[in-house]
């Protein structure tokens, strides 16, 4: 009886450590291969929080300028003036303004003016415009959408390797208490909280941010509609 108390008590001590372990001390503890898996979610979770702080300031930015653009424009009563002033800025409704009015330029420039061929090269150009804006502020969404959608599965791995380490120590030790199995199964499911930590916030941002492109894409095809509208009835208005 007395040689038993001492183990009892061991294993008592070892399961109040492991349930007080700390996320540095989860970390140093784990198998390399956890390790590894943890600094990799660690750095993506790191790149994905620049990309959404960075990304929503660029949206808010761009979405602030065009419409500021937009109402200043259909107030204005010379849309060369206004051009010449405001139209070569670097945000996406002045980029449509441009290509409208260059495009529009160059179809008017010559003596004999095809309508319709005018037309439908202002409404390319415009469209084609509004597309590499839409790419252009997009560009970084694929990796919120790569990262929220393989974190878990990363996460997943180092807990699967965790356990397996455990059930390795279980072995070792001939012995299947908690205060064995306890470090590893509390590596693996470290590893898993990381990668929700990494997927949970990029998946968010990503639908976020989606919304906002579509939003704007919308906005900047109203305005090029009426735009084209403006030049189209300028154009019938020539002899």
């Amino acid at each position: 009886m007395n040689l038993s108390m001492p183990d009892v008590g061991t294993a008592v001590g070892a399961a109040a450590d492991a349930a007080t372990i700390s996320p540095l001390a989860l970390f140093l503890q784990a198998d390399i291969v956890v390790k590894g898996v943890m600094l990799g979610l660690l750095l993506a979770s790191i790149w994905t929080w620049a990309i959404i702080i960075g990304f929503s300031f660029t949206l808010r930015k761009a979405s602030k300028q065009s419409r500021a653009f937009e109402a200043d424009f259909w107030k204005a009563d010379d849309i060369d003036r206004f051009y010449e002033a405001r139209g070569k800025a670097e945000f996406p409704a002045a980029k449509v303004m441009a290509a409208g009015v260059t495009e529009w330029r160059r179809s008017t420039a010559q003596k004999v003016i095809d309508r319709d061929g005018t037309r439908d090269r202002l409404a390319t150009s415009m469209s084609s415009t509004i597309a590499a804006e839409v790419d252009r502020l997009s560009d970084r969404l694929n990796i919120l959408a790569t990262v929220g959608s393989v974190a878990p599965f990363v996460g997943l791995f180092g807990t699967v390797w965790g356990i397996m380490r455990a059930f390795t120590s279980i072995a070792a030790a001939q012995n299947s208490s908690l205060a064995v199995v306890a470090p590893g199964i509390a590596e693996a499911l470290f590893a898993t909280a990381i990668g929700l930590f990494a997927a949970i916030p990029a998946v968010i941002a990503y639908n976020r941010f989606s919304h906002g492109i579509n939003r704007m894409e919308s906005r900047l095809n109203r305005f090029a509609d009426g735009f084209y509208a403006t030049l189209s009835r300028e154009l019938e208005a020539q002899r």
